[in-house]
């Protein structure tokens, strides 16, 4: 055979290969409201930046699905290409071969990206789409994903790892994602869950779908499993893309800076009238971000999940940043269990990525009662404690408005590492609030009184004016200094840029012991 007839045999099996399970399975995925592997691929990477490997790899599953040559992938897509010039390695999980399952060969490809990404210092992106393991090939599919599972572990916190679920992520196949730093969804087509409905069904006699059992917004707003839940394919990997504006290559990189108009000096007298006078008032936390980073623009984490708090990425001064702020919006904006675990995740993301922290402070402790209690909030928000602690990022706090009790010393307080602490003239910094430490205090007064709540309103009053305001603390050194509210963006901007060399570490050690 000539060169001529072999490249004329390469492009057929290059047609072959780009063909999944045949024209009859891909239709029906896209009956589903479902994307092929390749078109995904297209839509998350830059035009024309895909390289494909792996792509003549067989995995032998024309002797499982009757597929024959249609059949190469081994139903997953793998390589590497660009999202706005910057190399990634990728994975799409073919449905349409043998409903995408785990073999061998299938997870042999997914760690070869994964190796060289470790290899080369670049993030990893998994598009999920599969029914499992291959179970015709029984423990050598299970090997495949433990093969998975060690390398999502040993890239953890040297390069970012992004997952997709769009299909079912079921069994064994859930904890690759889990184990990676964000989790995008998309509603009514994407699933997790580590055993299905039937299974649930027969085992503890609930009657469940798919979809109230692990679909995008139940993962996205109970269980907390993903970060992101989106309403179509398109979507999800648009937002996904939009993520690298704020994350770097790798743990030995700086994130990425975006140039603005947003004046860095821009003082903004809209923040004067944000918190209300009544301190017991709440207000959107959200209006104060927004109008201290650039361009107004919050790329919001676990938007759905545990509402008391929010984290996310945004930009100051075009320097990425990572934002962890209490909500009064929604339960007083108190620390639970969890805002805690969703919390600490996100900033030991940031740390282990070189991405600065700016906190927003108003909290006025820890919820109490019997549930979070025995649910462990104890070792729950230790876990922010512990994450703020051994974070070496540059780290600045505003305290708004309410900083009480051990709440004070969790949300990146001086005491815990924090370089620059600032605070609104409207803060209350105190062991708690004012109503509760006077009733304490003064119990025996009150109970004296003529008329207990008027002296309990007395007292109170007050207390407010000798302890609950920033004075007390500045005074001390643990604030660094009151600033006129309008001001924050430019002594945001200006501590960051005074904190850019920052060189900090932790003792030497194999590994801290997280309370789990």
């Amino acid at each position: 055979m000539g060169i001529h007839e072999q490249l004329q045999h390469l492009d057929a099996l290059r047609r072959a290969t780009e063909a999944g399970g045949g024209e009859a399975r891909l239709q029906a995925q896209h009956e589903r409201g479902k994307l092929s592997a390749r078109e995904r691929l297209d839509l998350l990477l830059d035009e024309a930046s895909f390289v494909e490997l792996g792509r003549f790899v067989t995995g032998d599953v024309a002797s499982v699905s009757g597929a024959g040559d249609a059949a190469f992938d081994a139903g997953v897509v793998t390589g590497y290409g660009t999202i706005a010039g910057r190399l990634v390695y990728v994975f799409s999980q073919d449905f349409t071969v043998v409903g995408g399952s785990l073999s061998e060969a299938h997870a042999a490809k997914i760690v070869k990206i994964m190796d060289l990404a470790l290899e080369n210092g670049a993030p990893v992106i998994g598009l999920n789409d599969s029914g499992g393991a291959r179970i015709q090939e029984g423990v050598v599919s299970l090997g495949g994903y433990a093969d998975i599972f060690l390398r999502n572990t040993l890239a953890s916190g040297v390069v970012p790892q992004i997952s997709a679920i769009l299909g079912p992520c079921a069994g064994g196949a859930v904890y690759s994602p889990a184990i990676t730093d964000f989790i995008y969804m998309v509603r009514g087509t994407s699933y997790m869950f580590v055993t299905g409905p039937n299974v649930v069904k027969t085992v503890t006699h609930e009657d469940i779908d798919m979809e109230g059992l692990g679909g995008a917004d139940v993962h996205a707003s109970i269980s907390g499993v993903a970060h992101f839940a989106h309403d179509s394919e398109v979507e999800c990997l648009e937002q996904l893309r939009r993520l690298f504006d704020y994350i770097p290559q790798n743990n030995r990189e700086d994130p990425p800076r975006r140039d603005t108009t947003d004046p860095f000096d821009r003082r903004d007298p809209e923040l004067l009238d944000i918190v209300p006078e009544e301190p017991t008032r709440p207000y959107d936390m959200h209006d104060v971000i927004r109008r201290v980073v650039d361009d107004g623009d919050f790329y919001e984490v676990h938007r759905d999940y545990a509402g008391n708090l929010l984290v996310g990425f945004a930009h100051l001064g075009g320097r990425a940043v990572g934002v962890v702020a209490n909500q009064p919006a929604v339960l007083a904006g108190v620390l639970d269990i969890a805002c805690s675990l969703k919390g600490a995740r996100f900033v030991r993301f940031c740390d282990a990525f070189n991405i600065p922290l700016v906190v927003f402070e108003d909290v006025p402790g820890f919820l109490p009662g019997v549930a979070q209690e025995h649910g462990g909030i104890i070792k729950h928000g230790a876990k922010l404690l512990y994450a703020f602690c051994e974070a070496t990022v540059p780290r600045v706090t505003v305290i708004t408005r309410k900083a009480y009790g051990g709440a004070y010393d969790v949300m990146n307080s001086k005491h815990i590492r924090g370089d620059i602490n600032l605070a609104w003239p409207t803060a209350e910094i105190a062991v708690m609030g004012p109503k509760g430490a006077v009733e304490i205090l003064f119990r025996k007064e009150i109970a004296a009184a003529d008329d207990p709540e008027a002296e309990t309103r007395r007292l109170e009053q007050d207390y407010r004016h000798r302890m609950a305001h920033p004075f007390v603390a500045a005074a001390r050194g643990y604030i660094d200094d009151v600033i006129d509210p309008r001001d924050t963006r430019p002594r945001l901007i200006g501590a960051l840029d005074m904190l850019r060399n920052k060189k900090d570490q932790n003792p030497p050690r194999k590994h801290g012991n997280l309370p789990l």
